[in-house]
């Protein structure tokens, strides 16, 4: 007997592959340099750090309530820690204001289901992170993109969208974008806050590279901005700064969306793992995470710059490329007519990897550029990566 073919929910259809999670299964070869996914170092994770918090949550008297369900809100000693952090980086925030999720992406996945009807509009900067792309396109989205530039969205450009589109929702990593690396300037941040007043537009401010600062002063958050203060859904997350194995985010919401986003986290999973967030509040209330983030910074320092010092051999003339002053990526452009797509198969054949761009665009991709990612590796090996790289870009 023939069994029927498993036919997908029609909201999958539109809903692409990640090429990163594809190429992450392709090159699981030691002798592969990848610069394709946005990972942070291994043996950088403060594991000792990490393994003495789980043994004091699961020691105690209290270890049993750790093994327990717990309050969809989250971790109370953790929301706190995380307020005070927040607090501290120039956003004033109160536990209450926090909701502790799966990881950010989930954060994601729960505003969409609280803000966006089948055929919403949501508008991103383009172009910008594929799996909010991902998650807009599950949730029956219409995706606009906005223009951006070397200091990221362009405000003349989503005047425009805004009042033609009406979207319901803006997403943006305004601080070291994935996939460009950019920073939005202190002016623009204004600019968008005070169009989102306008025009009664929510803004998701994703915002996981924050802290990885290696150059330049720290520019304070679009949720900080006053005319949006109770617009901006803002999103952290332990990924970068401590294992993203944890999958342990947060968003800091404004009071009027915190029960839609609790009912739909209730939803979704019930809480977060009870456990995780134990050992993550332990581990803020025991570690100096500033001192192991400043460990990290002068790390990926060295990455960013030896990354950075091979793109004039690396890159043909007429590129162009992105030096960012924190997070994980460099952007780089290739001249006119290049296909990264189409260069992809023989850089892997090198032993080398990167993703193309053309994932990046919600609309018309420009199939010139590709994202490189510079944290995995040690300067050496970038060196290395990058020479094979140069010998498949530059024919």
């Amino acid at each position: 007997m023939l069994s029927t073919p498993v036919r997908p929910a029609q909201r999958l259809q539109g809903v692409a592959s990640s090429p990163v999670r594809d190429l992450l299964a392709l090159i699981d070869r030691p002798e592969v340099i990848s610069f394709a996914g946005g990972l942070p170092a291994p043996e950088l994770f403060d594991l000792d750090g990490l393994r003495a918090a789980f043994d004091r949550v699961l020691s105690g008297p209290h270890a049993r309530r750790h093994l327990q369900y717990a309050p969809t809100e989250g971790n109370p000693d953790l929301r706190a820690l995380v307020a005070a952090r927040m607090s501290a980086r120039g956003l004033p925030t109160e536990a209450r204001d926090l909701l502790v999720t799966t990881g950010s992406q989930q954060a994601l996945t729960l505003i969409a289901a609280a803000l966006l009807d089948p055929g919403a509009v949501v508008a991103v900067e383009q172009p910008t992170y594929l799996a909010a792309l991902q998650c807009f396109q599950l949730a029956g989205a219409r995706i606009v993109p906005v223009p951006s530039d070397d200091d990221g969205v362009d405000p003349a450009a989503l005047a425009k969208v805004l009042a033609a589109e009406r979207p319901q929702l803006l997403y943006l990593v305004p601080t070291f974008a994935n996939p460009t690396g950019r920073t939005l300037t202190t002016d623009r941040r204004a600019a968008v806050a005070a169009l989102a007043a306008e025009h009664g537009t929510w803004v998701v401010e994703d915002d996981p590279y924050g802290e990885l600062r290696y150059r330049g002063a720290a520019v304070p958050a679009l949720a900080a901005e006053p005319a949006a203060a109770d617009r901006v859904l803002h999103l952290g997350s332990f990924s970068k700064v401590a294992a993203p194995g944890l999958r342990l985010g947060w968003v800091r919401t404004p009071a009027s969306l915190r029960n839609a986003l609790t009912v739909a986290k209730q939803a979704a999973d019930l809480h977060t793992s009870t456990i995780d967030q134990a050992a993550a509040a332990a581990y803020l209330a025991d570690t100096d995470l500033d001192a192991h983030i400043r460990r990290l910074r002068d790390a990926y320092r060295e990455r960013r710059d030896a990354m950075i010092a091979a793109m004039p051999a690396t890159a043909p003339d007429g590129s162009t490329w992105t030096d960012p002053d924190g997070g994980m990526f460099t952007w780089l452009r290739l001249p006119a007519g290049s296909n990264a797509t189409g260069l992809l198969p023989a850089a892997l054949d090198a032993d080398v990897a990167f993703v193309p761009g053309a994932a990046f665009y919600a609309a018309t991709p420009d199939p010139a550029t590709l994202r490189l990612s510079f944290t995995t590796h040690t300067p050496t090996e970038i060196t290395e990566g990058m020479r094979r790289l140069a010998s498949v870009i530059r024919g």
